[in-house]
């Protein structure tokens, strides 16, 4: 069977509505056991198809590496399923494609994952080549040399996006030293500095099982599930991971303005600061908040505002970015240059205000109406499945966090969104990132 049948299983599973039930996740979400070797495993059996999914986090992103070698851990990486021990490039892709599955890496600042989704008849198939790319691989230095050009090419490429140009800056400034302000996949300098042994060596120092989470979702039993592991993975044995010292972001204390000229039409503006974590108690509130304020899309006041009453901007928004050591606040929006002052008064303006005054009821009563009613879109598929049970482990979110959500979100109040956007939202100490033809913006800030 090839993949656009797999594909179509997958549609229909999801046009059927059966094999996911979002009355009662709690106890039908996932078992959760810690292998001896170390490796976390969530394990969620879905029999309506012979379908399973694998996605494998490992947390060996681009925080545990060396400032001057940015990039090394995506590198890391993207250069698993190009080459093991046993099998070329070539060989790996061939062997998934024939059968209709799916192999693929992928970088990350927090972790990285492996993902492998296989029909049933084809595990044990999917669980070797999964082993493999992760434990023999081979880092060939020509396939080194070609992944490093694609990314040098993406980003030189990248370079040329006004958008992309000013969330980089942006995150740098709001981040500063931290490793969350530099790019994911590194930059032209940094990408020179790695060498092959320096990819051999993160891969020693950090892929291991015990700094490991596997989600399984699909048509598996526990018993299979954890035959296939003991098979496949038995040769992974646990190591002591030495994590590098983690700088905590700190804000500057005032207002920091960065003009990036550009002979464009359109002014591209980023303004935010730090933001919040994503175990921090309050994120609740700020997710409540937020979709008021420019993360409801038409229902914000923010598009309601800039868009629907200035004709400022197509599109505005804002979003609270959560990670594991820190996070960001951001408004974004593309207006003319010469638009671009007024444009930035009517955002400190809705943060202001919502700062200051408290939401309506029916306000309230929508965000939370949406935030609850949209959540089970996020576990519709078993790939959703898998990468929400990640999250769920890496966060320290508990099995119970998709019952308790809705429970979360419904308790937010009135105060505690006033509290919420004091706290949280800073109108005079923040970054403000222009993109666009400063000459003709002729900026106030």
């Amino acid at each position: 069977m090839k993949k656009p049948l797999i594909l179509l299983l997958i549609f229909l599973s999801i046009l059927l509505n059966r094999p996911f039930n979002t009355t009662a996740y709690a106890e039908q979400l996932a078992e959760r056991e810690i292998f001896p070797s170390g490796i976390t495993l969530l394990h969620s059996e879905k029999k309506a198809l012979p379908i399973v999914t694998v996605v494998m986090a490992i947390k060996a992103g681009s925080v545990v590496e060396p400032h001057e070698k940015a990039g090394l851990a995506n590198l890391a990486a993207d250069l698993l399923n190009e080459g093991t021990s046993r099998r070329t490039s070539k060989k790996i892709s061939d062997e998934i494609e024939f059968v209709g599955g799916s192999l693929s890496t992928s970088g990350g600042s927090d972790y990285i994952t492996v993902s492998l989704t296989v029909l049933k008849k084809n595990l044990e198939l999917g669980f070797d080549l999964l082993s493999d790319i992760i434990l023999n691989p081979s880092f060939n230095q020509d396939e080194i040399n070609r992944r490093k050009k694609v990314i040098k090419s993406a980003i030189i490429q990248q370079n040329e996006e006004p958008g992309i140009v000013a969330s980089k800056a942006f995150s740098k400034a709001v981040f500063g030293v931290h490793p969350y302000g530099r790019p994911v996949e590194g930059t032209l300098e940094t990408l020179d500095n790695i060498s092959r042994q320096d990819i051999v060596d993160f891969h020693s120092s950090y892929y291991s099982p015990n700094n490991t989470i596997m989600a399984v979702v699909g048509d598996i039993d526990k018993e299979q599930l954890k035959s296939s592991i003991d098979k496949y993975f038995k040769n992974w044995k646990k190591k002591e991971i030495n994590f590098p010292d983690m700088p905590f972001p700190k804000s500057g204390g005032r207002a920091e303005v960065i003009k990036i000229n550009k002979n464009i039409t359109q002014a591209n503006i980023i303004l935010g600061h730090l933001g919040i974590k994503r175990d921090d108690p309050d994120y609740y509130a700020v997710s409540v908040m937020n979709y008021i304020l420019g993360g409801g899309g038409f229902a914000s006041r923010l598009m309601d505002n800039i868009r629907d009453n200035k004709g400022l901007s197509y599109d505005v928004h804002s979003s609270f970015s959560a990670s594991k050591y820190s996070g960001s606040f951001q408004v974004g929006l593309q207006t003319k240059n010469n638009s671009a002052n007024q444009a930035i008064n009517e955002i400190l303006k809705e943060m202001d205000r919502i700062r200051t005054e408290t939401v309506s009821d029916k306000e309230l009563d929508n965000a939370k109406l949406y935030l609850t009613g949209s959540f089970p879109l996020r576990i519709d598929s078993n790939r959703k499945i898998a990468a929400f049970l990640i999250a769920v482990e890496f966060y320290d979110l508990g099995l119970d966090y998709a019952d308790d959500y809705k429970k979360f979100i419904e308790a937010v109040s009135k105060n505690d969104i006033l509290r919420i956007a004091k706290k949280y939202l800073d109108t005079r100490n923040y970054i403000l990132v222009i993109v666009g033809d400063i000459e003709k913006a002729v900026l106030e800030y």
